[in-house]
């Protein structure tokens, strides 16, 4: 079996020093999901508590992949961050699930109605995309799922209560980046579905945490693909049914 602890390492020293990796460790590598996956959570665990979670999809029914979010890189009602915590800065609007009740792990699958009555809110966000590589995207598809598949930050905007009447397959959005619009868009996510996900989540990706938690916060995936921008642009999202978020990194 491949040690995969130098890879682990490598991912934590590369966050503590700001020293960016040209790559994983040749030896440490990982094969397959599994071993992507096993980097991603050991690091996550390392890093701290784990309070939220990214999910997506390429396609409507493509296998989902997700990645553990700490504590510490997630973020309420903030409308600015320093610009020297991230490499790189990718700006995604997303659409954001909060849990308002446990979903354990259990032998039963979770079904749809039931991941949806233990949603308690849902929200407007940005991830800020980034990476512990000397360049965004340089790593392979499993070097960037160990790294917590590009994740910066999240931060998330004002809940919307009435969830439910809200269509994110259907949902209006425009990006604006200095005032300039880059993105108008209907739907935007590569999944279609962010509920789909949601389920997956459930069931699948959170498993090594024991499931999902109240209080998780899931992130599904950009509407607007990946901006990347400089320090002090101010990005606003505004969406149909959501409301509007507002970023400056600088």
């Amino acid at each position: 079996m491949t040690d995969l602890s130098p890879a682990v390492e490598a991912l934590i020293a590369a966050r503590h020093d700001r020293k960016p990796l040209e790559s994983l460790p040749e030896a440490a590598r990982p094969a397959d999901k599994d071993g992507a996956y096993a980097i991603q959570y050991e690091v996550a665990r390392r890093l701290g508590p784990v309070a939220a979670w990214k999910v997506g999809a390429p396609g409507p029914d493509a296998e989902p992949s997700c990645a553990a979010i700490n504590a510490a890189t997630l973020f309420f009602d903030t409308d600015r961050l320093p610009a020297s915590m991230f490499n790189v800065i990718g700006i995604e609007a997303e659409i954001v699930y909060r849990f308002a009740r446990d979903l354990p792990v259990r032998d039963e699958p979770w079904t749809r109605e039931e991941v949806l009555d233990a949603v308690g809110s849902m929200h407007p966000a940005f991830e800020i995309c980034d990476t512990r590589f000397a360049k965004f995207g340089s790593a392979d598809a499993l070097g960037q799922l160990a790294d917590q598949a590009n994740h910066g930050a999240l931060i998330v905007g004002p809940a919307v209560a009435n969830w439910r009447a809200v269509d994110p397959v259907r949902q209006p959005l425009i990006l604006a980046i200095d005032g300039r619009v880059v993105v108008d868009v209907v739907g935007g996510n590569s999944a279609v579905d962010p509920v789909r996900l949601l389920v997956w989540l459930a069931n699948v990706g959170s498993r090594a945490f024991g499931g999902l938690h109240a209080g998780d916060t899931v992130t599904t995936g950009s509407c607007t693909g990946t901006i990347f921008v400089d320090p002090g642009s101010r990005s606003v999202a505004r969406f149909a049914d959501l409301g509007t978020i507002e970023l400056t990194v600088q």
